[in-house]
């Protein structure tokens, strides 16, 4: 789970930069119309449109955009016909890449999808390729300095959690998908500051990436699937050491 969780981390960093495009925005509520056309407008009873909220409100999305959103997945408001498309491809160095994307045009996307992947040293795969290389997981991030470990553990564990990371800073804790919200609600009344609960992708092995050249090259593809428009989000089998990771962000 490393590389997954470094390149998460990655992700939110890069947050404000993704704000600064524009098109941040506009991701978080592509992701609102979409779980609400497929749950409900209610948050309480759709806890696929409760993430997205949080995720929205996180990025500081305004409160009317985020209810435009809604309404537009419930049929209150015209547009937000979205599909929803899950590729599978290969990287450099033979990673494995899943992309989650919204889009209007299915044609469109396939091409740019396909172009995007042959000029960074990848290729689009056949469809099964690469998805058994991944279980969704419930991922719940705990942040904070000087966490015990064994305290985090008991306490996840009697939320329904699975397992735990340590970040650094942090931990992520993982669950099952359905079991993702509880452990949250169980971890936030056990005293700790959760900063995300939603479900990702979560590699079951990863290949270890320690040539500097083959970790740029990856890493540059994820970062040009990220600042598509229409990829909500990108997940490899990657794992880059720390200290490598550390000296490419320099």
């Amino acid at each position: 789970m490393a590389g997954h969780s470094k390149w998460a981390n990655i992700k939110r960093r890069k947050g404000a930069q993704d704000a600064k495009r524009g098109n941040l925005f506009q991701k978080l509520v592509k992701a609102i119309i979409v779980a609400a056309k497929e749950g409900g407008g209610d948050p309480n009873m759709n806890m696929r449109l409760k993430a997205a909220i949080d995720r929205a409100k996180a990025a500081s999305v305004p409160n009317d955009n985020i209810i435009r959103g809604i309404k537009r997945g419930t049929g209150e408001l015209e547009g937000g016909q979205y599909d929803e498309i899950v590729y599978e491809a290969y990287g450099p160095n033979g990673v494995a890449i899943l992309i989650d994307v919204l889009t209007d045009n299915r044609n469109r996307t396939a091409s740019e999808m396909r172009a995007l992947l042959t000029r960074n040293g990848g290729s689009l795969g056949e469809a099964g390729s690469v998805a058994w290389m991944f279980d969704r997981k419930g991922v719940v991030e705990v942040t904070g300095k000087n966490l015990d470990e064994e305290a985090l553990m008991t306490a996840a564990i009697e939320a329904g959690a699975e397992d735990l990371q340590d970040q650094g800073e942090g931990f992520l804790v993982y669950s099952e998908p359905a079991d993702v919200s509880s452990v949250r609600e169980g971890l936030e009344k056990a005293g700790y500051m959760v900063e995300r609960a939603e479900t990702e992708m979560v590699p079951k092995n990863t290949i270890l990436i320690e040539d500097p050249e083959k970790a740029r090259k990856i890493l540059r593809l994820m970062d040009l699937l990220e600042e598509h428009d229409d990829v909500e989000n990108a997940y490899g089998n990657f794992d880059i050491p720390d200290e490598l990771m550390e000296s490419l962000e320099d």
